[in-house]
């Protein structure tokens, strides 16, 4: 299931435990925001709205409240000693989509565990997968870089076979 919502002045995407950044929202880390203004919810069947969805609430998790990266804004008119610089760093919210509600639900205000993730099934024993694991292994193996000889020294200047430049007369 899939939802666009609108905050900001910008239209997003999600689905449910995408993280994103929104413009800055009021909230500490770890509360639970709802976004009303829903504009399309999708799934099995496509809902629109018009101009948003009745019922329709996206609720997310504040993950951070953060700044941006600095923009220079840098002017200059030339011929004229005129120059200013200016520096500005956009604050954002980084926010985490928990779930997507239709027909009125009200979100969950406590914040959900989220799920640990299993780790990869361990190879079967068995002489095949050892056999095919050496093999793979070995042919992805980075070979080691042979030593290259030291070099000679050059030559002192005064040994030069011909002088450089236009010869006198």
């Amino acid at each position: 299931m899939f939802a666009v919502f609108k905050t900001g002045g910008k239209q997003y995407r999600v689905a449910a435990e995408d993280v994103l950044k929104v413009a800055k929202l009021k909230g500490e880390p770890g509360e639970i925001v709802e976004f009303g203004e829903v504009l399309v919810v999708g799934g099995d069947s496509v809902t629109l709205g018009a101009p948003t969805v009745a019922g329709a609430t996206v609720a997310a998790e504040v993950l951070d409240q953060a700044r941006g990266p600095k923009i220079i804004a840098f002017k200059k008119r030339r011929r004229k000693n005129s120059r200013r610089k200016r520096g500005f760093r956009e604050e954002f919210t980084l926010i985490r989509i928990t779930e997507i509600l239709t027909d009125g639900k009200k979100a969950n205000k406590e914040v959900q565990p989220r799920p640990k993730r299993a780790p990869a099934p361990a190879a079967e024993a068995g002489a095949e997968t050892t056999e095919t694991a050496a093999a793979s292994e070995g042919a992805t193996a980075k070979k080691a870089p042979a030593k290259k000889a030291p070099k000679a020294k050059a030559k002192a200047p005064a040994a030069r076979a011909k002088p450089k430049g236009k010869p006198k007369k």
